[in-house]
């Protein structure tokens, strides 16, 4: 709880330039000084790219540090919290909000702050590619079409709703592609692909405004999941995009699905890689994830993760 001795140092980093970020950072700052977190450096980051730095500056001297903003920043705010064992506070400000999703953190700025000043530490896994850590999903193919079509304007006026109208747009205008998976231990033999629409490779449960990676996937299981869809017929896609929300389409019979700690993915031609809603990399890459890599404040009730290494 609170009370306990486990932060006296609190830095808030709010992104301006998420959905709600430039509403939220007067009222987080009311709301958690009402609540008795000892906050100390306050910033309103408008330009996303100095967003890395601000936290990395904050992180050298505080032992918990508040992010608000999408999964995007969130992404972005881990590489720099991780290695430090910095633990994280979650501001869901996004559109999609599937990291808070899948820790059960609420969405709303009071059920958030009141997770920062009464919520327990837990540690999770984080995936890995490059330099590059990502919370909940990477992928190439149809979602980096996504991506792109997800335009600033379009997540403004629609919120979630903007999601399957990207798809849609995406999907028309969609080029299949070639690709080889390997595994580097030796868990699977490596798989080849000649027409995909997707490959994807999931750290935690939900993408894409509450998509879900698969029935089994989590947050604290130290494993990837990675399905690939074939390009293949209209109809098809259809029948695997009625699944999507539980996850049961890795079932379905033209989705190729399994589990690992490490992947080596090749495409042909090269493919962009969406990391948690942003596109940051392009193939070849390995994949691999790190287990209780990220320290975070989760709700008491939350049963997605729990605390498996010892916080300082």
């Amino acid at each position: 709880m609170a009370g306990e001795k486990r932060f006296d140092r609190v830095a808030l980093v709010v992104n301006s330039g998420s959905r709600s970020g430039a509403a939220a950072f007067e009222e987080v700052r009311g709301r958690l000084d009402d609540l008795g977190v000892p906050l100390g450096e306050c910033y309103q980051v408008t330009d996303g790219a100095r967003l890395p730095e601000v936290v990395a500056e904050v992180a050298d001297h505080h032992d918990l540090v508040v992010v608000g903003g999408g999964d995007g920043t969130l992404s972005t705010a881990v590489d720099h919290l991780a290695p430090r064992r910095v633990a994280l506070g979650v501001l869901p400000l996004g559109t999609a909000n599937d990291f808070a999703r899948t820790l059960r953190i609420p969405f709303g700025l009071a059920g958030a702050c009141e997770t920062i000043a009464h919520g327990k530490v837990v540690d999770v896994d984080l995936g890995r590619i490059g330099d590059n850590h990502f919370v909940n999903v990477a992928s190439i193919g149809l979602s980096v079409g996504v991506t792109r079509a997800l335009t600033p304007r379009l997540k403004s006026r629609l919120g979630p709703l903007a999601y399957p109208l990207a798809a849609v747009r995406a999907y028309r205008a969609h080029q299949p592609f070639r690709a080889r998976l390997e595994f580097p231990d030796g868990d699977h033999a490596p798989m080849e692909f000649d027409d995909l629409l997707q490959v994807a490779v999931g750290n935690g449960r939900h993408y894409g405004g509450g998509n879900v990676v698969s029935p089994t996937a989590g947050i604290d299981d130290n494993t990837l999941d990675v399905y690939a869809i074939p390009a293949g017929r209209v109809r098809d896609h259809l029948s695997i995009a009625r699944l999507l929300r539980n996850g049961s389409f890795v079932r379905h019979q033209n989705v190729v699905h399994v589990t690992t700690g490490r992947l080596n993915l090749h495409a042909e031609p090269d493919q962009a890689i969406n990391v948690d809603g942003e596109v940051v990399a392009t193939t070849p890459q390995e994949f691999s994830v790190q287990r209780n890599a990220l320290v975070v404040l989760v709700p008491q009730e939350s049963d997605a993760a729990r605390l498996d290494t010892r916080h300082p």
